[in-house]
């Protein structure tokens, strides 16, 4: 049976625990399997990524917003 989340992709949110706690932002993506959402410039990591030909030619680093889990995000109401 399906996990019913309240969280939906593009509501707004407050983070209320770990290190981006008092930020807000904007749901990109919410991973009903897991309990986790995905916020907008929250829990910013630093990926190395490698050399391709299309995208990267050089390789480097990339910003990527990481998983929060779904009990430490509250939504915000009022839009």
């Amino acid at each position: 049976m399906a996990i019913k989340l309240k969280i939906k992709k593009g509501d707004t949110v407050k983070i209320i625990a770990g290190d981006d706690k008092g930020k807000t932002g904007e749901v990109l993506q919410v991973l009903p399997k897991e309990n986790k959402v995905i916020v907008k410039d929250c829990k910013v990591a630093k990926k190395t990524v490698k050399p391709d030909q299309e995208k990267n030619p050089n390789g480097g680093f990339v910003n990527k917003e990481m998983p929060i889990d779904i009990s430490n995000v509250a939504k915000v109401e009022g839009n």
